[in-house]
This record gives structure tokens, C-alpha cells and sequence, in this order.
């Protein structure tokens, strides 16, 4: 797919991920809309890029809000006329015990994961089928929603349903024959700002009482694991675009955790119960 001169919207465009998708883009000539709920992240990557020649518009957006992502494509419409490439990239962490997550813990991380991609693909798809023009849409999901590990649940749920949405979006547009391709990123640890996502909660969804252990101890085991990344937020960009040119649906970068997702979908099909999964975020005995 030609880049060169198109038009993408990256969501958490001002940090990990987010930032190197924007960085990246600009080096193959995308005109780019950020978008990201952190002013000042979102103000830094705008001026690198703009310093470094890009045609760029940034937005401040709350992605869990159906209004704010309307806005943002109205934004897009009206700067650049058309989008290409959408990046659903924005997304929080949070871990403890099933039975321990509060209705705020669920709601935080549902709006920032999953109600996010919602709002984007319902929103943002029409017209990237109005124009008729060779598009892709990549959703980032996690090796959380091919896998089920203990002490994150409300995380798994939140990748798994990025994961069914990408399948399904995938097939959905096949079906009308779209010139659009899908690719759902599901990567396992890589050094970002993720372990730190609480820094951008919003107070009303702020939780009453402390964390309890288990949410401690998942907390502690994820910066831990995130800040032992092996792969950079850079690389995980150039994968990201290499599948983009390929017509890749899967991106799986840690490519060590596909023997688990083997034994998971083993277990399936035997209908035998889970298997042991080596804890993501481990609760401290």
C-alpha cells in the first residue's frame, strides 16, 4: 500500500507505541491526526514531528467518549478531507484478582480499551469506505487477548474483545468487498508508559478505598516485566507497518508465546480445562 501523501489517525499518539506509529508514518509521508488524553505528550510528538517536516494535527481526545472520537474525526475531515489508516492504539492496565476489580477498575479500563475501538471503528469506517481508496485499520490489542493469565482479568477481557472486534471487522469488510485491511497487534511486554496508565485516570473514576494486594502485587510485576521489554516500541512500530504492506492479520511479535496460545486452543478442542498459564502478573504469595 502507498503511503506517501495518505492520511492516518493514531490514537495515543503521545507516548510508546502511539508516537513510534507516528514516527514511522511521517518517514513514509503520512499526513498524520494525533490524538492522545495527555496534553503535553500529545504537544511534544506534535512539534518533533512538525520540526521534522510533517503535515500534522493533534487533538486532545478522551477515546472512551463516543464525542470525543466524533470530534476528532470531524477534526480529520476538515484538516485533511479523507483518512486511510486509523490506529486504535490507546489503552490502560490494570490487574488484581477477578472478584477484587471494582465497577470503576471495569469501567476505566472498558472506555480506554475496548469502548474506545467501538467508537472508532462505527465511527471512522464509513468514511473510509466513502472514498473508495486502499485503506487499513489496525487495532492494538495484547498477547492478553490470546491468552488468559491470572491476576489481570479485567485486562484479558478488554484485549479478548479487541481480538473478536478485529476478526470480525476483518470479515465484515471482506464481505462488502473493501478495499480496507485489518490487523489486530498483540504484542507481550515492551518498555512503555503502560505499567504507569493510572497517571491519566480520570478522578471520577478513581477508586474509594487502597488497592488491595493482589492489585499491589500486579502493579509491582508489571513495571518489572514492561521495563524488561526486549523489543522497543520502535521495532514493535516497524512490525506494525511490514504487516500493514503485507496484508498480515496477526501480529505477534513475541513469537514465544504462541506455543501457550497452541495449548490454549488444544485445550479447546479437546474441551479439556486450562491449561496452567504462566502468571503475566504474578500475585506475590
Amino acid at each position: 500500500m502507498e503511503l506517501t501523501g495518505r492520511v492516518a489517525v493514531i490514537t495515543g499518539a503521545g507516548s510508546g507505541f502511539g508516537r513510534e506509529f507516528a514516527r514511522l508514518g511521517a518517514k513514509r509521508g503520512l499526513r498524520l491526526v494525533l490524538a492522545d488524553i495527555n496534553q503535553s505528550a500529545l504537544d511534544a510528538t506534535v512539534q518533533e514531528l512538525r520540526d521534522a517536516g510533517a503535515e500534522v494535527l493533534g487533538m486532545r481526545t478522551d477515546v472512551s467518549s463516543a464525542e470525543g472520537i466524533q470530534a476528532l474525526a470531524d477534526a480529520t475531515i476538515a484538516q485533511f478531507g479523507q483518512v486511510h489508516l486509523l490506529f486504535n492504539n490507546a489503552g490502560v492496565a490494570s490487574g488484581g484478582l477477578l472478584w477484587e476489580s471494582t465497577d470503576a477498575d471495569w469501567q476505566w479500563v472498558m472506555g480506554a480499551n475496548v469502548w474506545s475501538v467501538i467508537h472508532a471503528v462505527r465511527i471512522f469506517t464509513p468514511l473510509m469506505l466513502a472514498h473508495g481508496e486502499a485503506g487499513h485499520i489496525v487495532n492494538t490489542a495484547s498477547a492478553a487477548g490470546l491468552l488468559s493469565a491470572p491476576n489481570m482479568g479485567i485486562y484479558n477481557v478488554s484485549k479478548h474483545a479487541v481480538v473478536a472486534m478485529s476478526e470480525t471487522l476483518y470479515h465484515d469488510l471482506a464481505l462488502v468487498q473493501a478495499k480496507i485491511g485489518v490487523s489486530v497487534l498483540c504484542p507481550a511486554f515492551v518498555p512503555t508508559g503502560i505499567a504507569h496508565s493510572h497517571r491519566n485516570r480520570p478522578a471520577e473514576l478513581a477508586n474509594s478505598l487502597p488497592p488491595t494486594p493482589s492489585m499491589l502485587a500486579a502493579q509491582q510485576a508489571s513495571v518489572k516485566a514492561v521495563e524488561s521489554g526486549r523489543i522497543s516500541a520502535a521495532e514493535i512500530a516497524a512490525i506494525t507497518f511490514a504487516a500493514i504492506d503485507a496484508g498480515q492479520f496477526y501480529i505477534v511479535p513475541h513469537v514465544r508465546i504462541l506455543d501457550s496460545v497452541q495449548q490454549r486452543m488444544s485445550d479447546i478442542v479437546s474441551c479439556r480445562n486450562p491449561s496452567s498459564v504462566i502468571p503475566l502478573l504474578p500475585v506475590s504469595p
